[in-house]
């Protein structure tokens, strides 16, 4: 396990999480989106790059449809002349929003302003959203239910400062019931990886289960752009279905 990813590590089961923030060089903006899902359901998905868009798919649809196609299903991952990331169809809103404000944080609150927490109940996901724009600037943002039911949202914008990152994830970490939604400020990663490709592979790494605990792990998906206002970025997926049929010599 990397060390800077130890704060990652130390979580059983975040959830889904996202990563904002800029490589050791300062040359690269990064961004995570990793899932991990205790359900069949949510286990039965892999991250999937169409054109400028990662995707959350099926693997087994008959075994998704046992739980709420509408939120695993989902564009996770939105890149050009900028970045939208979520855990929910509401990166297209996001998305839409990216080249209508200066601040990252005034993109989130326009394109929220209308989303509230997952309708999932008992567990009553949070919805997590952040963006980087072309300009480098970024922003997180979490939404999630208070106990009267209503919506408390809660805007970060984040320091791009090379080699660290700011972490976002649905949950707090603890494999409990009920699951307890993240609180608090994003939490502090040290990003030491030089490609998209070696980033998600200490990520999906950190996300292993310690001693004999079960493994949650589903995909992880990581973005370096050197320059977002002309496209040019990087990206690397690690699905663990997959990965799991390579390892086992059925396929590659």
């Amino acid at each position: 396990m990397r060390i800077g990813l130890k704060t990652l590590s130390a979580m059983e089961y975040p959830g889904r999480i996202i990563t904002v923030g800029r490589d050791k060089s300062g040359e690269n903006s990064i961004v995570i989106y990793a899932i991990t899902g205790r359900s069949p359901s949510s286990q039965a998905r892999k991250l999937e790059l169409e054109a400028d868009t990662v995707w959350t798919k099926p693997i087994n649809e008959e075994t998704l449809k046992r739980g709420n196609w509408e939120l695993l299903v989902y564009p996770a991952i939105w890149i050009s002349h900028g970045i939208a990331v979520s855990n929910g169809k509401q990166t297209s809103d996001i998305r839409k929003c990216l080249a209508q404000n200066k601040r990252p944080v005034d993109v989130l609150k326009l394109a929220l302003k209308d989303w509230d927490y997952e309708p999932d109940p008992p567990l009553f996901t949070p919805r997590i959203s952040g963006c980087i724009l072309h300009t480098g600037k970024a922003a997180l943002s979490i939404i999630k239910r208070a106990q009267d039911g209503s919506s408390l949202r809660f805007f970060f914008e984040m320091p791009m400062i090379p080699g660290k990152g700011k972490m976002i994830a649905t949950y707090n970490g603890e494999n409990k019931e009920p699951l307890i939604s993240f609180s608090g400020e994003p939490l502090d990663l040290e990003l030491k990886e030089k490609n998209a490709k070696s980033m998600a592979e200490a990520v999906y790494e950190a996300l292993r289960p310690r001693r004999k605990e079960k493994d949650y792990r589903v995909a992880v998906a990581c973005v370096f752009s050197k320059n977002l206002a002309l496209n040019e970025y990087d990206i690397h997926i690690i699905n663990r279905q997959e990965r799991m049929k390579t390892e086992h010599g059925k396929i590659g």
